[in-house]
């Protein structure tokens, strides 16, 4: 027969075994960022652009890798998921960073140029 040690310790495990189960499920519903960016970019990039996903996923990836600045890195991605084109508005960002939405236009201006009208690798 089991003993009430063993019995309490079989259901601790079964517990948290079912607890951490439970976490791992819920972290794995957790949208990727970078996917629903291009979700909410697309549609915006339909008319324009043969493939839009594409020029959705680059404009994210430029804007992530030039702008090193975490408020006006998420107002650009902001911008231009609402938008379709890099755009930021003065109340996305703090009133001590607004001057520095210039700079960061020039940042990404190549880059936007680039994913919008350099012809892309195909994927393999």
């Amino acid at each position: 027969m089991f003993r009430t040690s063993s019995l309490a310790a079989l259901l601790l495990t079964v517990v948290f075994a079912s607890s951490a189960q439970a976490q791992i499920w819920s972290w794995k519903k957790l949208p990727d960022p970078r996917g629903e960016f291009v979700r909410l970019c697309a549609p915006h990039m339909v008319d324009r652009w043969a493939h839009p996903e594409a020029v959705c996923s680059c404009l994210h990836d430029h804007a992530v890798a030039a702008v090193d600045d975490p408020d006006l890195r998420e107002a650009l991605l902001r911008g231009i998921s609402e938008t379709g084109v890099p755009t930021i508005e003065n109340d996305w960002v703090p009133a001590s960073k607004q001057p520095q939405i210039a700079a960061t236009f020039t940042k990404i201006a190549k880059p936007t140029l680039q994913c919008m009208f350099e012809p892309r690798e195909p994927r393999t």
